[in-house]
């Protein structure tokens, strides 16, 4: 990755101009229907303008493009609007998308000329109104000055925040790959994971109104407890019955998430495995600016902020004498906190890091974190939302969302908490809020007043958490400091035995078995890369737009294709080789090597890094002769034979594995420098 996008920035420095010309048709593309909704133009325009601070592009130029390009979009979706008015929406792809255009005439018809103006800022519809606009008999005139204007303001509002972090991360100096990464892995999942609730609710409406039908049908044909409050729940008089059944399929979903991650946490399957590939992939990235970012936002979800946070909506829900609601909210954050306390205690799984806690807060499954603050702030939005206009109901929502996120996140970068924790914690939360929930909805609910609530709660939240900061974050920063996993022996002893404490086998993200670790290497990375060119082995190709074209093309020869990396425990290579394998006549193979640093480092004089790897055949196929693929071949002892014989200081050992077969005979090739 560190690769590609040197090799884009540096691509760009030699030819800015392609840069300013991406920028003003990404901007373009934002205003022309369904091309704007599917082009991710901002982003791109936001990863542009990071390079203004570095020189790599200048600022004046890239405001012109991108507002030359916002006029110019908005103009051409308006002369197709009163062009062809409303014969354009029968044709495809827009009369594919009925409730996006119908949504747009609405946010038009309320807003009039200046909707122009404000639909440029408004996701969704901003590529539909200036079509609508031509539609309907805005006069060109006024619609120009609409549209510049609004372009005027576009621009800066995009290109002058990209620019701010670009100045940042350079002022960050060797912080800044680190925390980039970190950012974009945050970005990357709240991008996801609204896109598939997005995704979810849109499909699950049908279904849900059928699954309603179903269980009022079962419940009527039945004379029990459970029939009876079923029915009642899901009463069609009720006009919250929808929101009542998506509450229980949410439960039913948050409940087998919790009790899957519980069954492979007491059985140790895959998940497991993955959580220690993510915890050494987060642990990659670690720097001192990201950690304070993150210690913050864990000491607002410890146990000081909940209780004061707690008794702050609790005094509220007493002095509007909401006596009801009082008893729930306590139950609900009492209850998750004691439940979760049980859980622990009962499973008795170590944290990734031992020496963090103690007592029964040294017990890692479910996370506290997650699982009390998923509860607290998860039902105070729930109440608060309930007596708010839908605009602020979904800010408070996404507001309590992201915090939780956040907390929940932090848990993981700091190595407080294994992934599948922080997973369990939440699910578990998730499951104890929708089920109180749903008792609390069988009666009328109590008026709280939740704008001054919201006041309050907010307020406490900063007070509280601002003093939790300040008082224990020089603690904290030390409790939470980055720890050297790094175990020292010597040079005979791994020679000896100590090679069989290293993985037997790759594990990736997702914690599953791959191919077996066939190679160990002891000495410099730089010492293996001059043996191995003596012998036939080249670096990898690495990754620019240029080498990545050779996988859209049937390129004859295999080595200079660039290899995939994997993750290795979470780790990425820090070598790769390949080299050609097989006949001239017949060249479609190659072995390819990949070298992963280790925990382990030896020690016979002074200080010796070791490695371990794993070296494949890789077989090149060519469909139609139009693009490349690579598949990895079963045997794994020719290509571990072949590596040994580049090395004269080399020891060929046996793995007591259960069960050795064709494809791996349980054997690693042992080398060092001299």
């Amino acid at each position: 990755m560190a690769s590609l996008v040197s090799s884009v920035i540096d691509w760009l420095s030699a030819h800015s101009h392609i840069a300013y010309l991406a920028v003003f048709l990404l901007a373009l593309s934002e205003s022309i229907p369904m091309i704007g909704v599917v082009v991710p133009g901002t982003a791109v325009i936001l990863a542009l303008s990071a390079l203004v601070p570095s020189g790599v592009l200048l600022l004046w130029p890239l405001l012109a493009a991108a507002t030359a390009g916002a006029i110019v979009g908005d103009g051409v979706s308006f002369w197709l609007g009163h062009r062809y008015h409303r014969e354009i929406l029968g044709r495809w792809p827009l009369n594919r998308h009925p409730e996006l255009i119908a949504r747009s005439e609405a946010f038009f018809k309320r807003h009039g000329d200046k909707s122009v103006f404000i639909a440029r800022f408004v996701p969704g519809v901003r590529a539909f109104v200036p079509l609508l606009a031509g539609m309907l008999g805005m006069s060109v005139r006024r619609f120009y000055a609409v549209n510049i204007a609004s372009a005027l303001v576009w621009a800066p509002s995009h290109i002058l925040p990209g620019v701010l972090v670009g100045a940042t991360f350079s002022a960050l100096g060797a912080a800044a790959k680190p925390l980039a990464i970190l950012l974009f892995i945050l970005l990357a999942v709240g991008w996801v994971t609204l896109r598939l609730a997005r995704w979810t609710l849109r499909r699950a409406v049908p279904l849900l109104d059928a699954g309603v039908t179903e269980m009022r049908n079962w419940a009527s044909s039945r004379d029990t407890w459970l029939s009876r409050s079923i029915t009642s729940l899901l009463d069609p008089a009720r006009s919250d019955a929808r929101v009542l059944a998506l509450m229980l399929v949410l439960l039913g979903a948050a409940a087998w998430v919790f009790f899957g991650v519980l069954e492979d946490v007491i059985n140790g399957d895959p998940l497991v495995l993955a959580d220690s590939a993510i915890y050494n992939a987060l642990q990659e990235v670690r720097t001192p600016a990201g950690d304070a970012i993150m210690i913050g936002l864990t000491e607002l979800g410890d146990t000081r902020v909940v209780v004061a946070v707690t008794a702050i909506v609790l005094l509220w829900l007493l002095w509007r004498r909401a006596w009801r609601t009082a008893v729930f909210w306590l139950v609900a954050v009492a209850g998750a906190s004691a439940l979760n306390t049980v859980i622990k205690v009962t499973l008795h799984r170590a944290r990734p890091d031992e020496l963090l806690y103690s007592g029964w807060s040294a017990f890692s499954f479910p996370s506290g974190h997650s699982t009390t603050n998923m509860v607290l702030y998860g039902f105070l939005a729930f109440l608060i939302a309930r007596e708010l206009r839908p605009a602020l109901q979904v800010s408070v929502a996404v507001g309590a969302a992201v915090l939780i996120f956040l907390i929940a996140f932090s848990r993981l970068y700091l190595g407080a908490h294994w992934f599948s924790d922080v997973v369990g914690g939440a699910a578990f939360g998730s499951a104890w809020l929708i089920l109180l929930g749903l008792f609390y909805l069988r009666r009328p609910v109590e008026r709280i007043g939740s704008p001054a609530l919201l006041v309050a709660a907010s307020l406490a939240l900063l007070l509280a958490g601002g003093g939790n900061i300040y008082r224990s974050h020089a603690i904290d920063v030390e409790r939470y400091a980055a720890k050297s996993a790094t175990q020292i022996t010597a040079v005979a002893d791994w020679w000896a035995t100590s090679w069989q404490t290293l993985p037997e086998r790759r594990i990736d993200l997702t914690g599953e078995v791959e191919e077996p670790l066939t190679f160990q290497w002891a000495g410099s990375l730089q010492d293996l890369h001059d043996v191995l060119q003596q012998h036939g082995w080249r670096p990898s190709m690495g990754w620019t737009p240029v080498t990545a074209l050779a996988w859209l093309t049937a390129s004859t020869d295999a080595v200079a294709v660039p290899v995939v990396p994997l993750f290795a425990s979470g780790r990425l290579p820090d070598l790769t080789f390949v080299r050609s394998w097989g006949t001239p006549a017949n060249s479609n193979s190659r072995l390819v090597l990949r070298l992963w640093t280790t925990d382990l480092e030896l020690k016979d004089g002074q200080p010796t890094p070791l490695w371990v790897g794993a070296v494949t055949e890789e077989r090149i196929y060519r469909p139609l002769s139009l693009i490349t693929l690579v598949s990895t071949q079963p045997d794994f002892n020719a290509p571990r034979q072949a590596l040994a014989q580049s090395f004269a200081n080399s020891n060929l050992v046996s793995r007591a594995v259960e069960q050795t077969n064709e494809e791996w005979d349980g054997r690693v090739l042992l080398a060092h420098q001299k």
